[in-house]
């Protein structure tokens, strides 16, 4: 894949309240279910938009700057996206920009990310 600036992958994903209870079972606190979408739910969606979509697989995570600005609600959908903002092919760098907001556009988080990528391509 020939990575371009301004390139950009999404995921939109709701949350349950099921999905709130094991995520409590699995973090060993089942007595305190999150009342909204824990952070780390949040961020495993751009680990998972960087590892399968963009720059998809072989890329290799080196640094995540995350700034979560609202709440994100449990029911809801959520868009994740990812966005090529800086190639740098001589030492195989991708920036992208993150971002999830929910449906009506609230933005919920957003931040940075860094990553490795074997054949980044020209620019």
């Amino acid at each position: 894949m020939t990575l371009e600036l301004g390139q950009r992958s999404d995921l939109t994903r709701t949350y349950s309240e099921h999905d709130m209870r094991d995520f409590a079972l699995l973090a060993g606190d089942e007595a305190n279910v999150p009342r909204s979408v824990p952070g780390p739910l949040i961020g495993g969606l751009f680990s998972y938009l960087l590892g399968v979509k963009l720059p998809g697989r072989g890329t290799n995570y080196l640094k995540q700057s995350l700034e979560f600005l609202a709440e994100a609600p449990v029911g809801e959908a959520l868009t994740a996206s990812v966005t090529v903002t800086r190639l740098r092919p001589e030492k195989h760098l991708v920036d992208l920009e993150t971002a999830c907001e929910t449906a009506d556009g609230t933005r919920i988080c957003q931040g940075r990310a860094l990553v490795y990528v074997e054949d980044v391509g020209k620019e």
